[in-house]
């Protein structure tokens, strides 16, 4: 159960910083509120997921799981890069995300 809430955490992490992008520097208060619920949501669920997983494999699959999804995100909303290496390089998170949940 604790890589579940650890997944829904890291979804949690891609749409805060998804937010962050709409709060045009806090200046908007519902994506600005929106945003800070969903910063408070996915510490919460890492919080939970680390009392049963390592903190560094945690951690290390929370930011992976955010910085993946953002890309992702990124790509779809607002029209960003889809070069080969970029693509690629997000590819080699991937991999080393399977490589934590394996050796965990």
């Amino acid at each position: 159960m604790s890589w579940v809430i650890l997944f829904f955490a890291g979804l949690f992490e891609v749409g805060w910083a998804v937010g962050l992008k709409y709060t045009d520097g806090f200046s908007k208060p519902m994506p600005t509120a929106l945003t800070i619920a969903a910063m408070a949501v996915s510490l919460g669920l890492l919080g939970l997921a680390m009392k049963e997983l390592p903190l560094g494999t945690a951690y290390a699959i929370w930011t992976g799981v955010g910085a993946v999804g953002t890309v992702i995100a990124g790509i779809i909303l607002f029209g960003e890069s889809m070069a080969l290496f970029r693509l690629a390089s997000v590819a080699l998170i991937i991999a080393g995300l399977i490589g934590l949940k394996i050796s965990a």
